[in-house]
């Protein structure tokens, strides 16, 4: 079986192939037979799995098996103490309540590299940062539960899936898993 990691860059679609001739994972990864266990949005960046492990990457990403994933989200607007008191207990969207998220309003990460298309800047709006772990991952949910509290999301990062950390790895870099890593996500799915 084959574990990869991949830090996705912003504006590349998670999938293989495109018609329309955008980025897509084969232009960073060119691996047969591996395919993405998740996803992220075009304009979401940071840790992605790749394998051809199907039992593996259906454990991963079954929101039934509550695998928390870790984000890193710019925010237009203060992080207040109450705004993330309503993360950690959980949003009703449109498509119903969210589990409860854990919620940490946090500096500016300082390795995180600049975005290939920067963040718009507005002078008189702060921004502020907020680490999110979720244990679902429905559409586009964190962007719909910042916006929810009143903070527009500017940039999404994701950092872990359960115990598998980005690391040092730069935008549309991977590597394969080392075997602590694969052990790691392999026994976490035999529970």
């Amino acid at each position: 079986m084959r574990y990869i990691k991949l830090y996705k860059p912003y504006d590349v679609l998670c999938q293989f192939r495109d018609d329309r001739g955008r980025r897509v994972l084969a232009d960073f990864v060119n691996v047969p037979g591996v395919y993405p266990a998740g996803r992220l949005d075009r304009d979401s960046e940071g840790l992605l799995l790749l394998t051809d492990d199907g039992a593996t990457a259906h454990r991963l990403t079954d929101p039934r098996f509550f695998h928390p994933k870790t984000y890193w989200v710019q925010v237009e607007g203060i992080a207040t103490d109450s705004a993330l008191e309503s993360l950690r207990r959980g949003i009703v969207l449109n498509d119903g309540p969210t589990r409860p998220a854990d919620a940490e309003a946090i500096d500016e990460p300082a390795d995180l590299p600049p975005r290939s298309i920067p963040i718009r800047f507005r002078k008189n709006v702060p921004t502020s940062w907020i680490e999110l772990t979720i244990r679902e991952g429905r559409n586009r949910q964190i962007r719909r539960m910042t916006a929810a509290v009143g903070l527009p999301t500017l940039r999404l990062v994701r950092i872990a899936i359960g115990p598998i950390v980005l690391g040092d790895l730069a935008p549309g870099e991977w590597r394969d898993l080392d075997l602590r890593e694969i052990e790691a996500i392999v026994e976490r799915n035999r529970r």
